[in-house]
């Protein structure tokens, strides 16, 4: 089972995480990082800004999980934009070092190869940041994606179009297709932290953590990992129905075990 960390709030949340990380780089001064994007890593982000401060970050590695495909990397909206804006900059990460997948129309039929590639050959991610849709997907892996997968392309689905409109002029602006770290791509980092805030993820976090194994939900895929941390606040642990349960352990979990 996962670990289900409950905190009061996505301060807490950021700051818990935020610390984890922290120590992994200083064991490790050239950590490989998984980077999520989206608004429910950002406490993280956040408190490493603080957390960090003054500290070598020189050597850090990071791959983000997912691209639109056709956009313009220069595009404010383009994942590499928004992991350079959010991550690379505030935190004073070597630009050089963060990769994220290639949308390039001309290269995309062997892009994921490529990402791949490039993770394996930088020896596999050490802590991967994760979110999780109200439909259970996590990266771009829709409903129905295998747990095997690897990156590829990926058409987006309406409901995921509509929802990242509002970062686009329009609904058409929103690309059709995206490349993405696939479930099996990303059940090999060695350590798994998955977010959640809001009452709007309770069921898709219940289903995740609790329910059964199933493309259906993709988030369900954690439960394959031998290393997987759910932190959420008390909104989205309220379908939990173990909740209790990881109150108590988690309250009398011996502090060097970390998360």
């Amino acid at each position: 089972m996962a670990e289900v960390v409950i905190v009061e709030n996505a301060e807490a949340a950021g700051a818990l995480v935020a610390t984890e990380i922290v120590e992994l780089i200083e064991r490790r001064a050239d950590a490989v990082l998984g980077l999520a994007t989206g608004s429910t890593p950002l406490p993280v982000y956040q408190a490493l800004r603080t957390q960090l401060a003054g500290r070598d970050v020189s050597q850090v590695r990071g791959f983000a999980l997912d691209e639109y495909v056709g956009i313009d990397p220069a595009h404010p909206e383009s994942y590499r934009s928004v992991i350079t804006r959010e991550v690379v900059e505030p935190l004073g990460l070597d630009p050089q070092r963060i990769h994220v997948p290639n949308g390039a129309l001309a290269t995309i039929q062997h892009a994921g190869d490529d990402y791949e590639a490039a993770i394996d050959a930088a020896g596999g991610v050490d802590l991967q940041i994760l979110g999780i849709g109200t439909d259970g997907h996590i990266g771009f892996n829709e409903p129905g994606s295998s747990f095997a997968s690897r990156t590829r392309v990926k058409t987006l689905t309406e409901q995921t179009r509509e929802d990242n409109a509002r970062f686009f002029d329009s609904i058409d602006d929103v690309p059709m297709h995206c490349i993405t770290q696939g479930l099996g791509t990303i059940l090999k980092a060695r350590h798994l932290v998955l977010l959640a805030f809001g009452e709007g993820k309770a069921e898709a976090v219940a289903g995740a953590v609790e329910g059964p194994l199933t493309a259906l939900l993709p988030g369900s895929a954690i439960q394959l990992h031998p290393h997987a941390t759910i932190v959420v606040d008390e909104a989205a642990a309220s379908r939990l129905a173990l909740a209790d349960y990881y109150r108590y352990t988690f309250a009398n979990k011996p502090a060097w075990q970390g998360i």
